[in-house]
């Protein structure tokens, strides 16, 4: 089936994809539409929506079985059959889109997924974050217009319901979590410390392979940071970042010269305590 309005086509992968495929996936096309990137393609705004659509669905274990459920039985009519009578909230209930922009925000400097969904979905679109001690909270929906006096306090007004709900997934350990940082350490040669360029790391966490961009004129003990790669948030959390410490291989022949003038220093100091 290659209907566009077919979520496994619209995302670009196969209807046997994995959740890591199709949350990369939906990353390369939520980047490559994003607002910021196409101000004067207004096309782009609609492009936008259907891949958040369809990343909510399959990306939610439950949507996407009921979703396929209908692609066996009406192939290319199931995604007008899924969509009718249900929501955005029903839609994006539990999704974790708002980590995904968040990501995208920190690593190029776009805007967030408040200030875009605002401008993709108009008022209906809600969303809040209040923060207590040890304990940070994003909530976004979908509703009637937003009163702005009822942000004030996650306990009134039209988030009621919402903040209820995700004090109550607190409780049972399922409120969005940031991911911890990553430290680690990269040897560099000297010319590729003071030339800079591409720099292959493994990061071991993960199993992740990443392409580092070492600046020029980088020195020995300063730290590149690699925004959101570090471990993976919980339920919709925002991932932590990665510090690498740049460590400078010295050429052998610096080496030897450095262990012969140890060595030379050890043999004056004997000397002297013989002569002495």
């Amino acid at each position: 089936m290659t209907s566009t309005s077919d979520y496994y086509s619209i995302l670009g992968v196969s209807a046997q994809a994995s959740a890591r495929e199709i949350k990369e996936a939906y990353r390369r096309m939520a980047f490559d539409h994003h607002p910021d990137r196409n101000r004067d393609n207004p096309a782009a705004v609609e492009a936008m929506k259907r891949v958040n659509e369809a990343y909510a669905v399959l990306s939610n274990p439950a949507q996407r079985r009921e979703y396929d459920a209908l692609r066996l039985q009406f192939g290319a009519a199931a995604q007008p059959r899924y969509r009718s009578g249900r929501t955005e909230q029903d839609i994006f209930s539990g999704s974790d889109i708002n980590a995904v922009f968040e990501e995208m925000a920190r690593a190029f400097g776009v805007r967030g997924v408040d200030q875009i969904f605002r401008d993709v979905y108009g008022p209906s679109y809600q969303g809040f974050e209040f923060k207590r001690p040890g304990l940070r909270v994003r909530v976004f929906g979908f509703g009637r217009p937003m009163r702005t006096s009822g942000l004030r306090d996650p306990a009134t007004g039209l988030f009621a319901g919402i903040a209820r709900r995700a004090l109550q997934g607190l409780k049972r350990g399922r409120l969005p979590a940031d991911g911890a940082d990553i430290h680690d350490r990269i040897t560099l040669t000297a010319g590729l410390a003071a030339s800079g360029g591409p720099y292959a790391y493994f990061r071991r966490q993960g199993s992740k392979k990443l392409i580092v961009r070492i600046p020029s004129g980088i020195r020995d003990g300063q730290r590149i940071r690699l925004a959101g790669m570090g471990e993976p948030g919980r339920h919709g959390g925002r991932s932590g970042n990665l510090f690498l410490e740049v460590r400078i291989r010295k050429p052998l022949l610096r080496l030897a010269a450095e262990a012969g003038a140890r060595l030379w220093a050890k043999v004056k100091d004997g000397l002297s305590r013989l002569t002495g």
